[in-house]
């Protein structure tokens, strides 16, 4: 992994995670952790997470975990600039439709540029800030860095960093939706037991949006659905 990290041996921020982790970046913004080389990265933003407000047992999730290329903010293949962050339409109203309801927010990311060594860890965490100034909090951030043929447990359509948010979160799966916008995003979110949303952009596979049980027009339709906000007036369902 090309990056300048720091390790030390620190708890988990989970909430349900008895292993200890080991801290291989600290930024200015947050702190990312690593519980071993073939497992997720983590990242936990310094400022505190919002309470996970929802009832379990009521049909709104305890958390909405989201993927971040196509999903939150624009597909940029291998970029290393903050500066090319756009938020996908919608993203800033669906993150502030879920603040108001309590419910946290999470990204999880297959990310293998960084096992290319063509990401370092620092530059990935500038990305991460920038899409949070400009989208809002994000509460937890799950990354794999793994490439596809190393076989390991948390690229999407493995069920890893879905589990790996949801421990962090302190929240069951099944009280879970991951929102993505291709197949592998609904498969990590069947595989870990939680409800997966597509909401497709012009990029995704017309099969894949037809196989999809649930679909959106877009992210804020998405959490409207998910936390049963209400639709604005004149707004789009």
């Amino acid at each position: 992994m090309n990056s300048q990290a720091s390790v030390e041996s620190a708890p988990s921020p989970g909430a349900r995670s008895a292993r200890p982790a080991a801290v291989v970046l600290r930024s200015a913004t947050a702190t990312w952790y690593q519980d071993g080389p073939h497992e997720p990265l983590v990242r936990i933003p310094h400022t505190s997470a919002t309470p996970c407000a929802a009832v379990p047992g009521c049909g709104r999730p305890r958390a909405v975990l989201f993927d971040r290329d196509g999903t939150l903010v624009e597909d940029v293949p291998h970029n290393t600039d903050p500066g090319r962050i756009r938020p996908r339409p919608s993203a800033r109203e669906a993150l502030a439709t879920l603040r108001a309801a309590g419910v946290p927010a999470g990204v999880v990311s297959n990310q293998p540029d960084v096992g290319r060594g063509l990401l370092a860890l620092a530059q990935l965490d500038a990305l991460h800030a920038r899409m949070e100034a400009l989208v809002g909090p994000i509460a937890v951030t799950a990354v794999c860095p793994h490439l596809p043929q190393d076989g390991c447990g948390c690229r999407k359509p493995q069920p890893g960093l879905v589990l790996a948010a949801c421990r962090v979160l302190g929240v069951r799966p099944p009280e879970t939706a991951v929102v993505g916008d291709i197949a592998a995003d609904l498969g990590a979110a069947h595989r870990a037991g939680a409800t997966g949303v597509l909401v497709p952009n012009p990029a995704t596979r017309a099969a894949e949006t037809r196989a999809a049980p649930r679909t959106a027009a877009h992210l804020a339709a998405a959490v409207r659905a998910l936390v049963g906000a209400p639709t604005r007036p004149g707004g789009r369902t």
